[in-house]
């Protein structure tokens, strides 16, 4: 691989569960072979974490409570924490994160963002996402619809967002949960730019339509989805599949531009980006 490429580390949270999100991860990534060169990290089987010497981090959605301990975490957290610290520095080239659903809910607890509560129901198939007033400007969500669609797989949630916090953090919330007139739950935060190099998803930008119809069409997920609505809730989930402007859209914009973005501000003297 050419030295003058980016360095770019996927880590692996899925725990060694078979999932569709690692696939989709590095089909994205393969986009921009010609700009990068990258590796994959297991964090939670292996215990592997990948050093500082990376550009952009990728971190994946996964099982399990985010509020379990892991001797995987402290390390992931010594990672985060010093690329935080560094793109506080002046002279020094930044360092790009994405966390994604299990990844966003344990950054989120580690930055103190709101509180990290198991949902009353899980939530599992494709839900609209409603961007907020930063949202609507934000690079990694412009060309989606107000609102989008994404897949959701989760039995945890952000709520009750520490608005100091945020501001202290220079943080925004990006997108919250659909509107839910008939219940009084309150709407989970689902998109959040931590900073400028640092942006997470609840759900899943990765999911792409092929990976997602193979998975909805297993015998257990569908049942799944119609235990928990009905079966003209799945049947609509599986149209949004084949629509150009729904989970295909969300796929095609929200990770690669957050690696476009990245690889333009990066300063790397010996790499041009168009």
């Amino acid at each position: 691989m050419g030295t003058d490429k980016i360095r770019l580390a996927i880590i692996d949270m899925n725990n060694n569960v078979p999932n569709q999100g690692l696939r989709c991860i590095r089909d994205i990534v393969s986009t921009f072979e010609d700009d990068l060169e990258w590796e994959i990290f297991d964090a939670r089987g292996k215990n592997e974490i990948p050093d500082l010497s990376f550009d952009i981090y990728i971190s994946s959605g996964g099982p399990g409570s985010p509020l379990e301990e892991g001797e995987w975490k402290d390390k992931y957290f010594d990672l985060v924490d010093s690329a935080w610290e560094i793109n506080r520095r002046e002279g020094y080239d930044k360092k790009y994160f994405f966390f994604i659903c299990y990844s966003f809910q344990i950054a989120c607890a580690h930055f103190e963002l709101g509180k990290i509560t198991r949902r009353i129901s899980t939530s599992f198939g494709i839900f609209p996402v409603h961007k907020t007033k930063a949202g609507k400007t934000d690079t990694v969500l412009m060309g989606l619809d107000n609102p989008y669609y994404a897949v959701d797989s989760r039995d945890w949630q952000l709520i009750q967002p520490r608005l100091k916090v945020f501001e202290e953090h220079g943080s925004k919330i990006l997108s919250i949960e659909k509107m839910r007139t008939h219940v009084e739950y309150e709407r989970a935060i689902m998109a959040v730019r931590f900073s400028d190099e640092f942006v997470g998803t609840q759900f899943h930008p990765e999911a792409d339509p092929i990976g997602m119809t193979a998975h909805f069409s297993k015998i257990e997920n569908r049942e799944k989805v119609i235990r928990n609505f009905n079966e003209e809730k799945y049947e609509e989930m599986m149209n949004h599949l084949s629509d150009p402007d729904k989970i295909e859209l969300t796929h095609r914009t929200v990770l690669p531009r957050f690696i476009a973005d990245a690889l333009r501000h990066i300063r790397k003297p010996s790499l041009v980006v168009s």
